[in-house]
């Protein structure tokens, strides 16, 4: 069995089995997150009961975890009044930089302008940006018959900048000798909103195939004409729904669409959970951050077997002081089940992730344990 084809059967498999394995989530990770309380440096409240108010936006792309990790933390401490809106990400920083939120889920980490506002808005002027959602964004189509197909960058840059507009381009041809490309257009679909899948997907075309790709990485689609929707539903509904149309998006989300092997070195790389784990295990970190500030520059040049490049490392961002205990106590309670091994599992299980190292799961702890709410 191929990977691509590997891929589509455990997505398939995932989706299929959503709801009975939440359903069976509070139990088994209510058991996780208390187990993590009472570890070393548990940062959830000690076993404290917790109330009040939780509340984040951000990331349609966490959206499968956050409901499998929002189920588990309720498990555990059921009087907070926890609430995530899936508004994307760009506008999950936006709300939590000017003080309507307790914390953004991002796919992009903050950018310069971003970063300076957020440490006004958090009472101590530092803030935390914890990469605990690692997932390829796969590039699906839709094309019948045809389940799986090898892009090179280049291919793949001049397939979305309107370069390559059939099927059977002599490119996309070139890296699939054994298969039958239709003569059929290509409607390529991209986010209409801000989002960092597009900010991570712009990303890798600019620094894999810059020749053809000028635009620098940007959340908000650079090019006019292709076709746009709000939201990854939006995106992967419209190519559901077209024959011969083609975007990106989450891999979890790419259940009966075809997926891309994309060039790497000498080789073709499928989206998986192991793939997107080595890109970012060989990615340094973001200079000139502040202590528990854990931002990624994603290797997007790579040409190391088995490491996909179109990783979506999507983060959560909160402040490490809040401006009272409740909030404070609720956000480290929450990040410290996100981050453990339970939490991790419970997200891959449900949203196909890839489970953080324990090494970025010791770093994440530093933050988490920092946590505190202004005297």
């Amino acid at each position: 069995m191929s990977r691509g084809t590997e891929l589509k059967l455990r997505t398939k498999t995932r989706a299929t089995a959503m709801s009975m394995a939440l359903a069976g989530t509070l139990a088994l990770a209510a058991c996780g997150a208390s187990n993590e309380s009472g570890s070393e440096g548990g940062g959830g409240g000690g076993g404290q009961s917790l109330s009040g108010d939780l509340v984040g936006a951000g990331s349609s792309a966490q959206q499968a975890a956050m409901e499998a990790w929002q189920a588990g933390f309720q498990g555990e401490y059921p009087d907070v009044n926890f609430s995530y809106d899936p508004v994307g990400s760009g506008g999950g920083r936006e709300q939590f930089v000017a003080g309507n939120t307790d914390f953004a889920g991002s796919d992009a980490a903050l950018d310069e302008e971003e970063l300076a506002t957020a440490q006004e808005r958090c009472a101590g002027g530092e803030i935390f940006e914890l990469p605990n959602y690692i997932s390829p964004i796969a590039v699906v189509f839709n094309l019948e018959g045809v389940d799986e197909l090898n892009l090179s960058a280049d291919t793949i840059a001049g397939i979305f900048t309107g370069g390559i507009t059939n099927w059977n381009d002599p490119a996309i041809a070139a890296d699939n000798p054994d298969v039958t490309l239709p003569d059929l257009p290509i409607t390529a679909v991209h986010r209409a909103d801000d989002s960092g899948t597009t900010d991570n997907f712009t990303d890798y075309l600019y620094q894999a195939a810059g020749d053809v790709w000028t635009n620098e990485p940007d959340g908000v689609w650079p090019l006019s004409g292709g076709e746009a929707a709000n939201g990854t539903s939006g995106v992967v509904g419209v190519v559901e729904g077209r024959e011969g149309a083609i975007t990106y998006a989450d891999a979890s989300r790419a259940g009966e669409l075809g997926v891309v092997s994309v060039g790497v070195g000498e080789e073709f790389v499928a989206p998986t959970a192991e793939s997107a784990s080595a890109v970012v295990e060989n990615s340094p970190a973001v200079e000139g951050r502040g202590e528990y500030d854990f931002a990624i520059e994603v290797n997007r040049e790579t040409e190391g077997s088995g490491e996909y490049p179109i990783v979506l490392v999507s983060y959560h961002i909160g402040c490490i002081e809040y401006d009272d205990q409740s909030t404070a106590d609720n956000v480290k309670a929450f990040m410290e089940y996100v981050i453990s091994e339970e939490g991790q599992a419970t997200a891959e299980e449900n949203a196909g992730s890839a489970p953080i190292s324990d090494g970025l799961r010791e770093q994440a702890m530093t933050a988490v344990e920092a946590i505190t709410a202004a005297s």
